[in-house]
């Protein structure tokens, strides 16, 4: 392994409310970033470096990994850093690196805008966003965001993570190794295509996805052309350096290069509608691409008053009309508020956040009305920030691999209450 050392750290002016890094890399979109233990960095390869991340109220600090000389490669990558320490401070590579976390954090967009927008036309995402700002849609790579995503099929983001840790581990190329801990760059998809990879891999404990993983594989490097899968991509949010163009006119059901991507990733080996909108959504920057499952479905129902209660099947016309009904209300960007939503809505971590410590001022007014005694009570809360656990966040059961998601933040607002004197006095 290539011997290096980090860089200094460097800062970009960035709040919470526009990027928050704790709930974004923790939400179920990638699942290669480390968070170091005790502490509050983040690691991940990206194109073929090494970077670190930390955040504080006002500032994302990042750092890389630089090598005693440059590394080889990766063909996974359309355009690859040399992370050599040759280069100084502020030189060509260090700006590549900021191009780098502007692309892949999406931060061209103004996100308070974007909320702002979003709440204005919806009263429900109003209600819930304030208290889950700072959540981005990632521009990942698409050949990882597709086989993450098949590994995610009845699966939880624990699991999920491991399994694309033994794939990066297995197949990918080595860029360092720090405090014990090996970091590999995402295989490309040549990387398994040989005649052991789904026998490895069912070994490794991948199970059944270990053959759509490796069909997949043959399918995107010899039976597609080269360049397939990135020229699914949305022009306006095209891969790392290449330049944006118009991606076309919206439509109810999504643009026409959305609904063509959509189509041609359900032709691959373990992919359906959800895990195809995923990729779209995460991988291919069409972001009208609303993935949905009984989950998003039953938050369709319940906020939105959408169909029949009572319908107990998720079918395909079903799935489209969920979709539909969110482009309409958040137009081309229905992915990004509906990830907000449903991040927030996910009870197992709201769950635990309630149960999680807090220091809480309860103010009680009371208020004799005739018969009833009326009790106001107003609850402050300062919840304190600790890690997630993921082991118990389960996927959404489907015939497809799914999407798992997160929320990490949860608020208690005034309320009151009645009772009677009578059971008052009791």
């Amino acid at each position: 392994m290539t011997i290096g050392v980090f860089s200094e750290w460097y800062k970009l002016p960035l709040s919470l409310s526009e990027l928050c890094i704790n709930t974004t890399l923790r939400c179920g979109q990638s699942f290669r970033w480390h968070n170091v233990p005790d502490s509050d960095e983040w690691r991940c390869v990206l194109h073929g470096c090494l970077l670190s991340l930390r955040q504080d109220p006002n500032y994302l600090y990042y750092r890389t990994y630089r090598t005693s000389k440059p590394l080889p490669p990766s063909s996974n990558s359309p355009q690859q850093l040399n992370a050599s320490d040759e280069k100084s401070p502020n030189s060509s590579n260090d700006n590549d690196i900021l191009r780098v976390i502007k692309h892949y954090f999406n931060l061209s967009s103004n996100l308070t805008d974007l909320y702002s927008q979003w709440s204005s036309q919806d009263p429900n995402f109003k209600k819930k966003a304030s208290h889950f700002t700072g959540i981005r849609i990632l521009r990942q790579d698409a050949w990882e965001a597709l086989v993450s995503f098949i590994c995610s099929s009845n699966n939880n983001i624990s699991r999920i993570s491991q399994m694309v840790e033994k794939l990066c581990l297995n197949y990918g190329r080595p860029v360092a190794t720090i405090d014990g801990r090996a970091y590999h760059d995402f295989p490309p998809p040549e990387a398994l295509t040989g005649k052991d990879v789904e026998t490895r891999l069912r070994n490794l404990g991948f199970g059944y996805r270990a053959k759509y993983i490796y069909q997949t594989a043959v399918m995107v490097a010899e039976e597609r052309e080269s360049g397939w899968l990135n020229g699914l991509q949305n022009p306006e949010s095209p891969a790392f350096g290449v330049d944006p163009v118009p991606g076309g006119e919206m439509k109810p059901e999504g643009r026409d290069g959305y609904r063509h991507a959509h189509e041609k990733l359900v032709e691959l080996q373990g992919v359906g509608p959800k895990v195809a909108d995923c990729v779209c959504l995460m991988g291919l920057g069409w972001g009208e691409a609303v993935p949905v499952d009984t989950h998003v479905w039953q938050i369709a129902q319940r906020d939105y008053k959408f169909g029949k209660s009572g319908q107990k099947t998720l079918n395909k016309a079903t799935y489209d009309a969920v979709g539909n009904l969110f482009r309409k209300l958040w137009g081309k960007e229905a992915g990004w508020a509906h990830s907000v939503l449903f991040t927030a809505d996910l009870r197992a971590f709201s769950d635990r956040l309630a149960a999680s410590k807090a220091a809480s001022k309860v103010e009680v007014d009371v208020k004799e009305e005739e018969d009833d005694t009326k009790i106001e009570m107003k609850v402050t809360t300062t919840t304190l920030k600790r890690p997630l656990s993921e082991d118990d966040v389960k996927a959404e059961v489907d015939e497809k691999p799914q999407k798992n998601g997160s929320a990490l933040q949860t608020s208690l607002s005034t309320g009151s209450t009645r009772m009677s004197k009578r059971l008052r006095n009791r």
